[in-house]
């Protein structure tokens, strides 16, 4: 066994990336406080190929070194919009026909490993500040929470790593895999 070389990846540039079909989720990031967190968001963006990132509230804007040591890029490929209000970037992909799922703790939340997404559907995904969760008014306008499960003490995941482990979800549960992998 041995590593793949670089060029061995056959990586898409971004001009390609901006050009090839995206899965139908958009990642809301709802005042995320930090830096590596957006980079990182936008880095698994860009491995799974989402529409784009709706960056909201205290949540930086790319260009930031921060944003860039651990978007590796990613900012230049993955479309990304900013809303003073998360509710404003919610209310205007609910009029686009997007089903809200935020992704937090509630008393009528799904467990992630429960929910089969729709691929007829188009979603966006709200991942919450990072001691705060989302904005309760946004958990009352979704259609859906969804938690994570876990097992520990903390109860809690790393946004990078929520935003990993949803958007995976996501893709094994429907053929969308089968459109990254062209």
């Amino acid at each position: 066994m041995r590593k793949l070389l670089n060029e061995e990846l056959n990586r898409l540039t971004v001009d390609e990336y901006k050009k090839v079909k995206k899965i139908p989720v958009v990642l809301v990031l709802d005042n995320i406080r930090s830096l590596n967190n957006i980079g990182s968001a936008f880095r698994t963006a860009d491995a799974f190929r989402v529409q784009a990132i709706y960056l909201c509230g205290i949540t930086a804007k790319p260009p930031h070194r921060d944003i860039n040591k651990t978007a590796l890029g990613a900012t230049e490929s993955v479309q990304w919009y900013y809303f003073d209000k998360t509710m404003d970037a919610v209310t205007h992909l609910k009029t686009n026909g997007y089903k809200i799922i935020s992704i937090e703790q509630t008393d009528h939340a799904v467990m992630l490993n429960d929910f089969n997404p729709d691929e007829k559907e188009s979603y966006a995904l709200v991942f919450g500040n990072e001691v705060m969760g989302v904005e309760d008014e946004v958990v009352n306008r979704s259609h859906l929470a969804l938690e994570i499960p876990q097992f520990g003490t903390k109860h809690s995941l790393n946004i990078s790593v929520s935003v990993g482990v949803v958007l995976w979800h996501f893709v094994c549960s429907t053929s969308w895999i089968k459109q990254i992998n062209r």
